[in-house]
């Protein structure tokens, strides 16, 4: 009875210690993917504020111009001699991050990022341009019309890096590389914001529009 108790016991204490040596080596373990933070939520704490951020050594990269984009409503023209018309147009371009995600809505990510680039490059970077006028377009019959703009674009690549007065997802500090896209002063390394008129002919659909009677024999402005 002795000698089982002894094995009893002895059995006991080396299956608390086996067991106490797991949980150990699993508190050791380097956290899971799960438990690290993405980059939308460090990018969200650096926009409110709750990181402390900053974005570091910021590259230039060569101005290019953007994509045309519709910038004024359409003149369609269902008569049967050439349309001429003044069109008014408006256009605002703003930056996005590597992800597309606007950095112009709200929070302080434009500021963070002008002031990186102008303490390393002595000017300012704008987060969005916003420019407006008016052209005179001429559209022949069947055809419709509209002025389109490109603005000279640039990216800007660099560090966040956010500092948390606490440990946050376990550490104090979190980095992650960034490459935001915005719009650049106009004649930047030599490419120039361009504005032009361009047209299409209409589709069968609107060639139908064109017969009513509040379009027929008329050049009519559609909202774009």
């Amino acid at each position: 009875m002795k000698t089982t108790r002894v094995k009893r016991d002895t059995a006991r204490v080396l299956s608390v210690a086996l067991s106490a040596c797991a949980v150990a080596a699993a508190t050791a373990l380097p956290a899971a993917a799960a438990d690290q933070p993405t980059r939308e939520l460090l990018m969200a704490d650096c926009r409110s504020g709750e990181g402390k951020c900053t974005f570091n050594s910021p590259k230039l990269g060569e101005a290019y111009l953007g994509e045309f984009r519709q910038v004024s409503n359409s003149l369609y023209n269902c008569s049967t001699s050439d349309a001429t018309q003044s069109m008014t147009w408006d256009d605002t371009v703003g930056a996005t991050d590597s992800l597309g995600v606007s950095v112009t809505a709200g929070g302080n990510i434009a500021g963070l990022v002008d002031l990186s680039v102008t303490a390393s490059y002595s000017h300012t970077w704008s987060s969005s341009h916003s420019e407006s006028s008016s052209l005179n377009m001429t559209v022949k019959p069947g055809e419709v019309g509209w002025i389109s703009r490109a603005q000279v674009m640039q990216k800007v690549t660099g560090t966040w890096q956010t500092h948390y007065d606490s440990p946050k997802w376990g550490h104090y500090y979190w980095f992650f590389q960034d490459t935001i896209t915005g719009p650049a002063k106009n004649g930047t390394d030599g490419k120039s914001n361009a504005v032009v008129v361009k047209t299409r002919k209409m589709t069968a659909a609107e060639k139908r529009s064109c017969k009513g009677d509040s379009s027929k024999g008329k050049a009519v402005v559609r909202a774009r």
